[in-house]
């Protein structure tokens, strides 16, 4: 499983640097990446593990982002690897804020499906901040599980 999880990784590191990026200087990766992973048994005594990654790109100058995935599948007999498979891909959001400034940005995925299967495959949370301006925005983006995800921003009060 160290090995699976050190190919993910490796993965997920390629996938960042291969996003178009225009001026490398006005993009950010998200400081909170997840990895989750599962396994499983199939016919035949095989074993299959499959890990997901998650990471953000951030514009700093316009607050557009990125969504990034990277996945990979193992599946291992008790003497060999039989098939390794990856898929991944980056795609682009909505701005968080209509105007041009100086932000910052984070994001978390939720945990692994089970512990929300209500609302399908879970969703995330992403926060921006401008620092040029006491000005910061919460959203979260859950699926609603009949297709369509849900996402709301809220702009934060200072007190």
């Amino acid at each position: 499983m160290y090995h699976v999880m050190k190919i993910c990784l490796g993965a997920a590191s390629l996938l960042v640097m291969l996003v178009p990026v225009a001026h490398a200087d006005d993009f950010q990766l998200s400081q909170n990446q997840r990895i989750s992973c599962s396994r499983g048994l199939s016919a035949g005594k095989l074993n299959t593990a499959t890990c997901k990654s998650y990471a953000y790109i951030f514009n700093v100058k316009t607050s557009d982002y990125f969504r990034c995935s990277v996945s990979l599948a193992l599946t291992r007999d008790n003497k060999e690897v039989i098939n390794v498979q990856t898929d991944g891909g980056c795609t682009k959001k909505p701005r968080i804020f209509e105007t041009d400034s100086h932000y910052t940005f984070d994001a978390t995925e939720t945990e692994a499906v089970n512990t929300n299967s209500f609302f399908g495959p879970g969703g995330y949370a992403v926060w921006a901040a401008d620092t040029t301006a006491q000005k910061a925005r919460g959203c979260i983006t859950i699926s609603s599980g009949l297709g369509t995800d849900i996402s709301k921003c809220l702009d934060m009060t200072f007190q």
